[in-house]
């Protein structure tokens, strides 16, 4: 255990303008406060501060970090309240001390919902001061050094699953490689001992084989680069446990055929020295193609700078090597520990680690749910990157596999939202079409153009996802809203009742919905029934039967065909809103038609011959009388199935093509469904204005000799 005067002097010795007074004073009130309590190793609890010091000071960090680290546990675990800290420490620290103590509950529950709001807690508090977060990487660490004393097995899982899904990708984040490599080893070693056991006892099988291998490279490497004259120190060392896991789990390749467990670094003084360097190594052993990395010339986000090489190098072994310069072997350890000086006005410097927490940031109030939130920060921790570049030249860094959706998103939310094509590399390429690192991408956008919710289906970045989902469920939200003032009226309208803002603003607070529009929300979706809504606006109130109204009735087709429909608009297909044309029978405008209503999903149109109708016989409420809109049919395309059955002859095919193509129509799909010597059935969807224009298609059609028959598909 660390001395008082140890600590003091190991951070005067970087910093010696440092408060000793400060520090002796938190020593002992954290001593003083832990008391007697005893971890489960058997040690004073007040080694765990103690040691979370220790760390603080080998990241070189300032006195109040150091101090807070001291601190962390007092308010928390003892009877030391913010007040006391307050009084003897002042208000920065009392701040940080603060901060991590409301997040040190976070856990690995079966609750997501706890788990993401207390690390949306994390995040936030990380966002006000970035110290927050070194200090509970500090903890983490010293927590998993000594997690084989906690005795229950599931809390070690979980303290080892949360470190591998949050503590590690949140230090690779903000640059700090070091820290994240022994907290992804730790956590291996527990979550699977038995992979991490059989890769070291195949290491050590190795060390006893052969001589140092190590050792012998890093020799090889010295001479040559001495030999051209150049000052480099190189060290090397065997990979970690899980890092081998990872490339043998990645390349699906047994520990057997690994050429490359070592890893080499080789420091030089300048940037120069770096590409020099490069050049001998390739020059005098071939380079492995497709291994090579300058993230000198373009930082990852976090601003890891370095290149990256491999080789087959002496005795024909693959040699994997990192060039860089002594400054940037400390930032790829330490990351923002390593270029961070606190300073009360530039707490919040605008480098590339805490760029992406900004961003992530700026994210919270557009994500509904704590799980949302949780899941679209994974997508941005977890992920590797390409880079990408703008038609002037700005590098863009995204995930890999993205998307030229994904890179008009990184540009500005407003690129992304009416997007409509790109150029890649000069070329247009279609949106799905996977970037790879070097292109340059030019977005095309047009006025008036919203994001398509098909999108999200390729979309990769977490920026891009999360702006297609609000767009689609602001769009669905304004669809439940119609349909449920749609419903609402005709409710109040069968009871006799007519309702102003006044009832149904009670009726929504009495609903636990806060305005009247979330009332038409809920309605709309089949949150809400009409009995619901009419007891809470009119309690006794009765909807009037009337044989007229389809909610009075089960299904009859003869009464449908009798009875004066209302008018309820509907609008074009699009996922996920409140109103959808079945699939069953591809309802077209000049159709009668009926909705059906199911709870969460919103109203499925069918037509009143649809033979799926008879599977709601039993619950008349989920009907809706509706019909077309007098102009929907010239405001959109719908989709109608036809079936054909034509002569098997050359030209057949093209023939029925030509037919449609000339009344002005598209083919979405086209299925052969059976083909025999003299004809072939095919099933085509088509893209149709109304009844009249699939009814002129069908006459075409009938009118070719080639054609046996054409009938629409209903079902």
């Amino acid at each position: 255990m660390i001395r008082q005067y140890e600590l003091v002097e190991q951070v005067r010795a970087y910093d010696p303008n440092a408060d000793e007074s400060l520090l002796n004073r938190a020593y002992v009130f954290s001593m003083k406060a832990h008391g007697s309590q005893m971890r489960d190793s058997g040690d004073s609890y007040f080694s765990h501060p103690l040691e979370v010091a220790g760390i603080l000071t080998g990241m070189k960090l300032d006195c109040a970090t150091v101090v807070t680290g001291l601190l962390h546990d007092t308010i928390e675990d003892t009877l030391a309240t913010s007040e006391q800290i307050e009084d003897l420490f002042g208000p920065e620290i009392t701040k940080l001390v603060d901060g991590v103590t409301k997040l040190s509950k976070i856990r690995f529950p079966t609750e997501g919902a706890h788990r993401a709001e207390n690390f949306r807690k994390l995040l936030l508090a990380m966002s006000d001061d970035i110290r927050v977060l070194l200090v509970k990487l500090a903890d983490r660490m010293h927590n998993m050094r000594t997690l084989v004393h906690v005795k229950k097995p599931e809390k070690r899982r979980r303290i080892a699953l949360e470190t591998m899904e949050i503590y590690a990708p949140l230090a690779e984040r903000m640059g700090m490689q070091g820290i994240k490599d022994e907290l992804q080893e730790l956590a291996f070693t527990e979550l699977n001992p038995d992979a991490h056991n059989s890769i070291m006892k195949r290491l050590q099988y190795l060390r006893d084989e052969g001589t140092d291998m190590v050792a012998r490279v890093i020799l090889d490497l010295e001479q040559i680069l001495k030999l051209n004259n150049l000052n480099v120190r190189v060290v090397g060392r065997e990979k970690r446990a899980y890092s081998i896991w990872q490339k043998m789990e990645r390349d699906n390749v047994p520990f057997e055929r690994l050429s490359d467990i070592m890893a080499f670094r080789i420091i030089v003084d300048d940037v120069a020295t770096c590409y020099a360097v490069l050049g001998i190594l390739h020059t005098k052993w071939p380079m492995i193609p497709g291994r090579f990395k300058d993230y000198i010339s373009t930082p990852k986000q976090n601003e890891y700078q370095s290149i990256h090489t491999t080789f087959l190098g002496p005795e024909s072994l693959r040699i994997e090597v990192q060039i860089r310069t002594e400054e940037m072997h400390e930032v790829a350890e330490l990351g923002v520990a390593a270029h961070w000086h606190y300073k009360a006005n530039d707490a919040k410097v605008e480098r590339g680690p805490y760029r992406w927490l900004r961003e992530l940031i700026e994210t919270l109030d557009q994500i509904e749910t704590p799980e949302e939130f949780l899941e679209h920060t994974k997508l941005e921790m977890f992920q590797d990157q390409v880079f990408c570049f703008t038609p002037k030249g700005a590098l863009i860094a995204l995930p890999t596999s993205a998307t030229s959706v994904d890179f008009a998103y990184a540009v500005h939310t407003q690129i992304g939202d009416t997007c409509v094509g790109a150029k890649v590399n000069g070329k247009r390429a279609q949106l799905r079409q996977p970037l790879l690192h070097g292109d340059q991408v030019e977005i095309i956008c047009a006025e008036g153009q919203t994001p398509s919710p098909t999108w999200e289906s390729f979309a990769v970045s977490a920026k891009a996802r999360m702006a297609i989902r609000r767009f689609a469920r602001q769009r669905q939200n304004d669809e439940y809203r119609r349909l449920g003032n749609a419903i609402a009226d005709k409710i109040f309208c069968s009871a006799g009742r007519e309702a102003d803002n006044d009832v149904l603003q009670a009726a929504a607070e009495q609903l636990h919905q806060k305005t009247t529009g979330d009332l038409y929300v809920a309605l709309g979706r089949g949150d809400l029934t009409d009995r619901q809504l009419l007891e809470a606006a009119f309690p006794g109130s009765k909807i009037k039967r009337r044989r007229d109204k389809v909610l009075a009735l089960p299904f009859s087709r003869s009464r449908w065909r009798k009875r004066n429909v209302e008018t309820v608009s509907i609008n074009g297909m699009i996922p996920g809103i409140a109103i959808r044309y079945a699939e069953c029978c591809h309802p077209i405008p000049g159709d009668r038609i009926v909705g059906i209503v199911t709870p969460g999903e919103g109203a499925m149109i069918h037509t009143t011959e649809c033979e799926v109708l008879e599977n709601f016989n039993g619950t008349p409420e989920r009907w809706l009388d509706v019909s077309w809109e007098p102009d929907s049919a010239e405001a959109e395309i719908h989709v109608g199935r036809i079936s054909t059955v034509a002569a098997n002859e050359a030209g057949a095919l093209g023939s029925l093509l030509t037919v449609i193509a000339s009344n002005s129509s598209n083919i979405v799909n086209l299925k052969i469904n059976d083909r025999s010597k003299d004809f072939f059935e095919v099933v085509i969807d088509l893209e149709v204005r109304d009844v009249k224009h699939m009814a002129n298609i069908i006459a075409g059609l009938r009118a070719n000799a080639l054609v046996s028959s054409v009938n629409r598909v209903r079902g």
